[in-house]
């Protein structure tokens, strides 16, 4: 069954530009709340907490929600449903993982209550990211059903988002195969739905893998297109670079594997998720690189 109740300021999202995203969101929260309709107003909160969250600003994000959770109602399903995705995802990124888990939890039942296909794959794949191995690939899986098996077009759509998060986790598990299948499907249906960008990071995505399991030239050269495309379009990427170093270093061509290696690290040093997450990624490339 599908319920979904469609909110105009949804399609105001960059997901690249939250800070550009909580402006636009700013600007139109007095004419939501002036609308009087209170589940609009309280989803649009719900989406200016999640562009803290995804800027590392998890206190002011659990402070909006803080504000939000007394103005939840049982006529509000979408709201609450809203609410507890945006409550686990910041519990996610801040690490505290057995609290996003409930809220996930939480809002797929609700969803699922309500018939909102959409926010119920959505939930369930944040199950799948928050969760680790088997249990990530059972709620991978299980999201992939339901987004197949809806006749909401928006459940539809996070299948390109559910191939990759399946292909990671596969990887993860060293099942580089099953991994390298995952890119090459999520490739074929970016492609076919004209989706350029997501398109070449489901390519990056394939051809890390082809690296992992020893295809370096192959690998090596879908790289060098793709920094072929970030060099036309001046769209800086540090993981193509970081690729490029890592094809060459395997190679044992290291004069490259080191060029690309520093050009990697001076994009990516500013990188806050990379920072808080994979330190020990960001020394690599500076030593490789030969920075201070």
């Amino acid at each position: 069954m599908n319920n979904h109740e469609k909110t105009a300021f949804d399609g105001l999202w960059d997901y690249n530009d939250p800070a550009a995203t909580e402006e636009k969101f700013s600007e139109i929260l007095p004419e939501v709340k002036a609308s009087g309709n209170e589940s609009h107003y309280i989803q649009l909160l719900t989406q200016i907490a999640r562009t803290y969250s995804l800027r590392r600003k998890f206190e002011d994000a659990h402070k909006l929600l803080d504000d939000v959770e007394p103005m939840l109602k049982s006529g509000y399903p979408r709201a609450s449903v809203r609410y507890h995705l945006e409550r686990g995802r910041t519990f996610n990124s801040s690490n505290v993982y057995d609290k996003a888990r409930e809220h996930f939890l939480k809002a797929l039942d609700l969803a699922v209550q309500a018939g909102e296909d959409n926010l119920a794959v959505d939930a369930a794949h944040m199950l799948g990211i928050v969760e680790k191995g088997d249990a990530s690939l059972e709620w991978n899986l299980k999201a992939i059903r339901m987004a197949e098996e809806s006749d909401d077009e928006d459940a539809n759509n996070w299948l390109g988002s559910l191939y990759n998060n399946l292909g990671w986790t596969y990887f993860s598990m060293k099942e580089y195969d099953k991994a390298l299948d995952l890119f090459r499907k999520d490739i074929d249906w970016f492609d076919r739905r004209g989706r350029v960008t997501n398109a070449n990071i489901a390519r990056w995505s394939a051809a890390k893998t082809l690296r992992m399991i020893g295809n370096i030239d192959e690998a090596l050269e879908t790289q060098l297109a793709l920094k072929e495309i970030i060099e036309r379009t001046k769209d800086e990427d540090g993981y193509v670079y970081e690729e490029l170093a890592e094809c060459y270093l395997a190679k044992g061509i290291e004069d490259e594997g080191k060029k690309y290696a520093g050009i990697a690290y001076d994009i990516l040093k500013s990188d806050a998720w990379l920072q808080a997450d994979e330190p020990e990624r960001l020394a690599r490339l500076k030593e490789l690189g030969g920075r201070e």
